[in-house]
């Protein structure tokens, strides 16, 4: 005699799943690993918005001729042919003094934030803290509070302290028109970026110097190694090649995108018989005062194309090997 099914029994038995596996390993994925995703969305976003979109729309506008005004013509390779052919400024002065400028600036400024950041780091934590407070503080400076400083530092008339003091000294018979004087003008420049560039960079190197074993340093001079010079070279640099890197990039891309330190000195765009004229200051003049957006991209390209160069090259020397 066959026993009858049970209703109950047939109608809690399971059902087979109509997902399919694509599905299920979609869900299992974002159970695993979606909430990481979930974190990194904003900044993901952020940067597509702020980086990548930008970037892409002034490759695009430096083939066209674009006033703001009417839409943009494509015009080809137009404006690179002018850069690089026809625009005696950028040639003649915008080019040599950003080059001399990043060149004194970018190395000097990196060197001087390993040595300040090696010294801080042989002092007490007290001394340390404040003495890294002190050096960074320059870096959050903004440009009018940058400009009331050393105006009054540098002012073209004798009250300014320079002249002052210089006029005290006898030194000088008449005062110095410094920042309006292309003879002093990048000197200048040079002088106030070396002052507040102490910034992230300073912090990673000090923080990468900090974090190495000092083990380290004891397997060190038991295999020869004398004096401080070699530890840093042998021991020092290799352990903190990330920071090195960090830091690197971090001289390399606020060296090529200072501009407003001339302007701001100066109060002028164009500076003083463009002594002071940077590539930055050339995107700006051509894009928010004549309004050629079109050119004005194309030198923005040339510009982030320098800034990655030198970004590989800085990886190049200090990546990690592992």
């Amino acid at each position: 005699m066959t026993a009858k099914a049970n209703p109950q029994t047939t109608l809690m038995r399971p059902q087979p799943s109509s997902e399919s596996p694509f599905m299920r390993s979609i869900k299992q994925w974002a159970q695993r690993e979606g909430s990481a995703y979930a974190f990194l969305s904003a900044y993901a976003l952020m940067f597509i918005i702020f980086i990548v979109v930008p970037v892409l729309v002034a490759f695009f506008l430096s083939f066209t001729f674009f006033d703001t005004l009417q839409p943009p013509t494509f015009n080809g390779f137009r404006n690179y042919i002018t850069l690089l052919t026809q625009d005696e400024i950028f040639m003649k002065y915008v080019l040599p003094n950003t080059i001399q400028f990043a060149v004194i600036v970018g190395p000097g400024g990196y060197v001087l934030s390993f040595m300040l950041a090696w010294v801080l780091a042989q002092l007490p934590k007290g001394p340390r803290t404040v003495l890294a407070l002190i050096l960074y503080s320059p870096s959050m400076t903004t440009g009018v509070a940058m400009a009331a400083v050393w105006k009054t530092l540098f002012s073209g008339d004798q009250n300014g302290y320079l002249n002052s003091f210089l006029l005290g000294l006898n030194a000088i018979q008449e005062p110095i028109q410094w920042l309006q004087s292309p003879q002093y003008l990048m000197a200048i420049m040079i002088v106030v970026t070396l002052w507040s560039s102490m910034g992230v960079g300073f912090l990673a190197m000090l923080a990468g110097i900090l974090e190495i074993n000092p083990e380290l340093y004891e397997a060190g001079s038991l295999d020869g190694i004398s004096n401080r010079l070699q530890e840093i070279i042998h021991i020092t640099i290799p352990s903190m090649r990330p920071q090195m890197l960090f830091g690197a990039v971090m001289s390399i891309v606020s060296t090529f995108q200072a501009g407003a330190i001339g302007v701001t000195l100066s109060g002028a765009n164009p500076t003083p018989q463009y002594a002071g004229q940077l590539i930055v200051n050339h995107i700006e003049d051509f894009g928010f005062l004549r309004y050629e957006m079109g050119y004005a991209a194309a030198v923005s390209v040339v510009l982030l194309l320098m800034v990655l160069f030198f970004s590989r090259l800085s990886n190049r020397l200090f990546a990690s090997e592992d």
